[in-house]
């Protein structure tokens, strides 16, 4: 019988590796489009057009530095991360709209303190507006009517579509929901209390043992207790989940407490955790629980967008 010898199982291995991201999709996002998108902001200069994403499913991080500037972001500043998520979803907009088109943005990432000067000044402008957290953008697409967009997204059953009848519509890739300015609910105690606090991760699409990312968002009071124990729930049919792992991720603040207090949106971001290596297939979420509540209104756990689990 012939040896079989150290190189070659590594050899073996590698290949068999190199099989399974092969089989993966080039974007790990539910909605994406073909990984070009033609950008502008509406005032200021900045522009890209081309492609972002690789073939590998990588970002191209000179694309990616061009795209923030479009977006009033500061590449390499976690605090004003864009979501990757937003981009392929504009790319996807695009795409089925008018690939050849240009998308204008009026307004990207904000800081928490410009965002909340706006609403001082009578802005449309929600206490839990997505755009702090690089997940949304005020936009129009050349050639397209902006309330044909919102028609769209609203449909979808995906994120959020804001319109307001002007030249511009408002889309973000937080939870499926839509309005008007009637009915935008900006100007009431719709997100007080953290009543809209959310959880989300950083793909739709995963290998088993594989790092993923965390963030709470739509967050409005402070401080805000987390415990440190998550729960990996999957799901056995529509609406029915049954706990799959029990974990305590790597958070952004150094601290031994079970119920750690969270001050600000920078330290509720970053959280970190690797799937296990023999996860099955399937569809997941992670949940969330909050403790030493000081905030009646706002839910007792969150749970993240479900996500699918491959086969490696």
């Amino acid at each position: 019988m012939r040896k079989i010898t150290s190189l070659s199982i590594i050899i073996l291995l590698l290949c068999a590796a190199t099989a399974a991201y092969a089989a993966l999709p080039s974007s790990r996002y539910f909605h994406s489009g073909d990984g070009v998108i033609n950008i502008s902001r509406a005032r200021g200069g900045a522009a890209f057009s081309g492609r972002y994403r690789k073939a590998d499913g990588a970002y191209d991080p000179a694309a990616m530095r061009k795209i923030y500037a479009v977006l009033g972001a500061s590449y390499g500043n976690p605090i004003s991360a864009i979501s990757p998520r937003l981009i392929e979803f504009l790319d996807y907009i695009q795409d089925h709209f008018n690939p050849q088109g240009r998308i204008s943005i009026a307004s990207g990432f904000r800081s928490p303190s410009y965002n909340t000067n706006l609403r001082n000044n009578g802005k449309l402008a929600a206490k839990a507006s997505l755009h702090q957290y690089g997940m949304a953008v005020d936009m129009s697409l050349s050639g397209v009517k902006s309330d044909a967009i919102w028609e769209f997204v609203k449909d979808l059953g995906f994120g959020g579509a804001g319109f307001y009848h002007g030249n511009l519509v408002h889309v973000d890739v937080g939870p499926a929901r839509f309005w008007d300015e009637e009915t935008s609910g900006v100007f009431t105690d719709k997100s007080d209390d953290n009543k809209l606090i959310e959880l989300v991760d950083d793909k739709d699409i995963y290998l088993p043992g594989e790092p993923m990312e965390l963030r709470f968002i739509r967050m409005t009071a402070f401080p805000i207790g987390v415990s440190t124990q998550f729960t990996l729930e999957q799901e056995q049919k529509p609406g029915e989940w049954k706990k799959a792992a029990e974990f305590a991720p790597q958070l952004a603040v150094t601290t031994a407490d079970a119920c750690p207090s969270f001050a600000d949106i920078g330290q509720m971001m970053g959280i970190k955790w690797t799937l296990p290596a023999d996860l099955k297939p399937g569809r997941y979420r992670v949940r969330a629980s909050f403790c030493n509540k000081e905030w009646e209104k706002m839910p007792d756990a969150v749970a993240t967008p479900e996500f699918e689990v491959l086969a490696p």
